[in-house]
């Protein structure tokens, strides 16, 4: 195998889920597995907590189309808005919960479970509170089944943004409930869960939590991360030349060893992870180990990279050969 090896603890990642639902207090759990599950494997990591959530959340059509090719059966709410009759279409034969963020895609989303998107602030995807009548009116007319109403929370760790969020929320979600009186209303992802309190509404979606990670401003406490990654040594060179990789070596060395892993691997060219830049498929180092273990804190990894843990979780499994552990 030529691969790097990406080792993913399932039992971690379910006991992540395990203990943020302990402080939902009865709220629900949507797994968040867009993006390949954070780069942990959207089909396994779901079929392994589907017992222990109440729902998934991915971000296109095709990625709940792929959970439900795998066999999972629990609700699965789109999270990008209606863009075309082919998105409709898709979500219609896979049983799929879509987005709502308009009277045009209220329109698109007749005959279909939805959810309305509210934008209270991020100015990413949904719909100003002012459009609200239009788009539950547009929604009324072509059939479209609303079974919940949501929005997320920008600055979470920022108590005045994240207090002028909720209040425009609950206005929202009175709006909603007072047309679709059972409808499930949630503004929180992993941040509002452990803010808990009014922030968890009816149900949570929760993504870098369930990875063993919390977003900023927020301490990981009883959260595990779940992904290591592994470099294969290829070769070892007992005679060294003036290079170590793209650049003049800056000491001597007795051997350099060659691993396959690169920044087509996701990793940053400019964050070492033996002696010069990475190439694009491999890097050297002084180490002469058979494996050696390139990433195990994405918080750690992030900040050397300037960048977050999401992203960083995200990039580092590309081509590698996923192991499962439990």
């Amino acid at each position: 195998m030529q691969k790097s090896i990406s080792v993913i603890d399932l039992g971690a990642i379910s006991r992540n889920v395990t203990y943020i639902k302990s402080l939902l207090g009865g709220a629900k759990f949507y797994a968040v597995v867009k993006a390949d599950a954070y780069g942990h494997g959207a089909e396994r990591v779901s079929a392994h907590i589907e017992r222990l959530v109440d729902g998934f959340c991915v971000a296109i059509t095709e990625e709940g189309a792929a959970l439900r090719v795998a066999g999972i059966t629990k609700p699965v709410l789109v999270l990008t808005p209606l863009t075309s009759r082919d998105d409709a279409l898709a979500a219609e034969f896979y049983n799929l919960t879509v987005t709502v963020n308009g009277a045009q895609s209220a329109r698109l989303a007749g005959g279909l479970n939805c959810h309305i998107k509210v934008n209270t602030g991020m100015n990413r995807y949904g719909c100003p509170l002012c459009e609200l009548p239009a788009v539950l009116s547009a929604a009324e007319g072509c059939g479209a089944r609303v079974e919940g109403v949501y929005s997320h929370l920008y600055c979470a760790h920022i108590q005045k943004e994240r207090e002028r969020q909720l209040k425009l929320f609950k206005e929202a979600a009175r709006a909603v409930k007072a047309a679709y009186p059972r409808a499930f209303c949630h503004i929180s992802a992993t941040a509002g869960a452990l803010l808990g309190g009014e922030y968890l509404m009816d149900g949570v979606r929760c993504g870098i939590g369930m990875y063993g990670y919390a977003p900023c401003g927020f301490p990981r406490g009883e959260l595990r991360g779940a992904l290591k990654v592994y470099a294969r040594r290829v070769q070892t060179s007992a005679f060294v030349p003036r290079g170590a990789g793209y650049g003049v070596a800056q000491k001597d060395y007795k051997s350099l060893s060659a691993y396959r892993l690169g920044y087509a691997e996701g990793f940053s060219r400019t964050v070492p992870l033996g002696e010069g830049n990475l190439c694009m498929d491999a890097f050297v180092s002084e180490d002469n180990r058979d494996f050696i273990e390139v990433f195990s804190d994405a918080d750690e990894y992030a900040k050397r990279c300037g960048t977050i843990s999401y992203e960083a979780l995200c990039s580092v499994t590309r081509r590698s050969e996923r192991v499962y552990i439990s």
